[in-house]
């Protein structure tokens, strides 16, 4: 291998095809690792460049063909070359996927330990108010863009109809927040995660104080009574009278059920805390339960319904139902809400409560030592039943 100073009127006279019949590289003494590659079988002459990578691998890049790029500029483009070998970047690496929204969020719903539900509600929320982001390069998600989207997610949910769009955007954002973080973890040519732009323009979003009010009970209970399907009406019963949430409820199984020793036992997979429960049955809920298993077994949950999951789904309909009969609007939360209120005006312990709902007993050491087990919340549990009861005006057995 010759080393020479290249220029074009040596690299004109370099012979091709080389005698010797094989490639012959000739290396300029000016940049090193740039040279002519002369072929030994044709006339062809190439501009190349060759150098180690950082991991000892050797690599040669051609620049151009001698007869189509002139000296100076194949020079401009060896040292470029040259610069990015030397940091690294190897041409003969397989080329990096491009990185899609639409591709984060299914190795992520993928690669972590989600309940189904809360995967569902990531997907849901991304496909549906990030749609026209799925398939673009994550990287040219701009600031601009999140903070135009997050104000567009409130106006449209708020132009459809009662619900909270201000809500639903921060939501759809924060997920989105996330699942840039997690790509970032794995990719570190991202940059800066662009959610950072709402620093200070996050919807301000109010704690609802929706319930059914004391006076509104009786007309409430009733209401629910005059519904037509039987599943709904005791579905929306059993989310007053225990206050389990919405999809906890819907998605009870008859294998949940303990009639004889008057428990419901909920496994930490199916709830949104992923803390199992044993929740007592009050006299109300276990006569209701009872009634419902007496009907006979529709498949294996307790709320069948025709739908992909083969339960009640949304409660919507029935709720408008009542509604409408009543005047009385509330959601799947409210009844929870209503629960919680009522329950606490029977002075039974917070400790109780917080157990009854499922949520944390909470941080301090002295909590941490409480063990509350459904025998313990029997009575706290029957006391607000029997609150419930009066306050909807139930005096006798319920004709299912």
């Amino acid at each position: 291998m010759a080393r020479l100073k290249l220029t074009q009127r040596v690299i004109e006279k370099l012979p091709a095809p080389d005698a010797s019949g094989r490639q012959v590289l000739h290396w300029d003494t000016e940049l090193r690792g740039f040279g002519v590659l002369c072929s030994g079988k044709t006339n062809a002459k190439t501009y190349v460049v060759q150098r180690d990578l950082p991991n000892g691998r050797t690599r040669r890049v051609t620049v151009a063909p001698t007869n189509v790029v002139p000296i100076d500029e194949a020079r401009r483009r060896a040292e470029a070359t040259l610069a990015d070998l030397y940091r690294g970047l190897d041409p003969k690496a397989p080329a990096k996927a491009i990185l899609t929204l639409r591709a984060v969020l299914e190795d992520y719903l993928v690669s972590r330990p989600l309940r189904q539900t809360t995967a569902e509600e990531y997907r849901r929320g991304v496909e549906r108010h990030l749609k026209i982001w799925l398939d673009r390069p994550l990287k040219d998600i701009t600031p601009e863009l999140v903070e135009a989207r997050h104000r567009a997610i409130a106006s449209e949910i708020q132009a459809a109809g009662p619900h909270n769009g201000e809500s639903t955007a921060n939501g759809v954002m924060r997920s989105l927040r996330f699942l840039w973080n997690y790509a970032a973890d794995r990719d570190a040519d991202l940059p800066a995660n662009p959610v950072r732009r709402l620093k200070r323009q996050w919807y301000q979003e109010r704690r609802r104080e929706r319930v059914v009010r004391t006076e509104e009970m009786p007309r409430f209970y009733q209401g629910v009574l005059s519904l037509p399907n039987a599943v709904a009406r005791a579905y929306l019963l059993l989310l007053l009278f225990t206050g389990l949430r919405r999809r906890e409820a819907a998605s009870l199984r008859w294998e949940h059920i303990d009639l004889a020793e008057r428990v419901i036992r909920l496994p930490a997979a199916n709830t949104k805390a992923g803390r199992k429960l044993d929740l007592p049955m009050t006299d109300f809920v276990h006569e209701l339960l009872a009634a419902r298993r007496a009907i006979g077994k529709d498949g294996p949950f307790v709320f069948s319904a025709d739908s992909a999951s083969g339960h009640i789904e949304e409660p919507a309909y029935p709720l408008e139902q009542v509604a409408v009969s009543t005047g009385i609007r509330v959601s799947a939360h409210d009844l929870r809400r209503t629960f919680v209120t009522v329950a606490e005006s029977t002075d039974i312990s917070p400790l109780a409560l917080s157990a009854l709902v499922n949520h944390s007993l909470g941080r301090d050491v002295t909590s941490g030592y409480v063990v509350m087990t459904a025998e313990r919340l029997r009575e706290p549990a029957q006391r607000v039943a029997d609150r419930l009861k009066r306050l909807c005006g139930i005096s006798s057995t319920i004709a299912w």
